[in-house]
């Protein structure tokens, strides 16, 4: 007896031979004293192609995969092609929008979110006597 099962991709529907895909970066969040630690992982994008934006409240990553096809060649057939990541976390009010870095090297974002002053620990010193 044999069974025969259908298989259907979700996902492409409607979506144009060269449109690129959408991916969502896996993302690790630390926060310290001093602030919060962003670290994504976004492997195949270049520092050309990569977006860090501060928008309403919100900062906004986004970075191009592009796939190299030799100049010579016309792909016939692709199962792989470049994609999009986007990621788009809130902030909050005690985050420093103006004091933001990032950093990328071998597909691995840094961004660092430092905490407006007046929402840092800071140490007292008690005196005795």
């Amino acid at each position: 007896m044999s069974q025969t099962q259908d298989v259907t991709v979700h996902g492409t529907e409607g979506r144009g031979a060269r449109e690129a895909a959408t991916l969502v970066p896996a993302v690790d969040l630390y926060e310290d004293g001093a602030g919060v630690k962003l670290i994504a992982d976004m492997p195949g994008v270049a520092s050309d192609g990569l977006s860090v934006e501060v928008r309403s409240r919100e900062l906004v990553i986004e970075g191009a995969v592009g796939v190299d096809m030799p100049d010579d060649m016309t792909a016939r057939y692709a199962e792989l092609r470049g994609g999009r990541y986007r990621r788009v976390f809130a902030l909050s009010d005690d985050l420093d929008p103006d004091a933001i870095e990032a950093s990328l090297k071998a597909g691995v974002l840094r961004v660092a979110l430092p905490k407006k002053a007046a929402f840092q620990p800071r140490r007292i010193t008690v005196e005795s006597g």
